[in-house]
């Protein structure tokens, strides 16, 4: 039996306008289960006490890496253009960077 070639299917992608404007944040909490990742985005306020989450993402752990692996081809993207970006080391609640004890992959 001969195997047909598989068309491609175009996706129409919409937004709302509320959604199109965005919401900033400078903070992520990444929580996961067996069958799926949960981030909440959250803005920090300066000097605030307290902090409100801006957004849930719940995604499939197939999503979760392709989700890691888009962004890191656009930090390697972006830090070629514009050059490496530095994270404050020994910050609470900050992962460490990648390196060859601690790949993301």
């Amino acid at each position: 039996m001969e195997k047909k070639p598989e068309q491609e299917i175009k996706l129409e992608i919409q937004i709302d306008d509320d959604v199109a404007t965005g919401q900033y944040i400078n903070m992520a909490v990444v929580n996961h289960n067996d069958s799926e990742f949960v981030v909440d985005c959250i803005y920090v306020q300066p000097q605030a006490p307290k902090a409100k989450v801006q957004a849930r993402l719940i995604t499939s752990p197939r999503h979760a890496k392709r989700l890691l692996l888009a962004l890191q081809n656009n930090i390697v993207s972006f830090e070629q253009r514009y050059g490496v970006i530095k994270l404050e080391e020994g910050k609470p609640n900050q992962p460490n960077p990648p390196d060859a004890d601690n790949p993301v992959h």
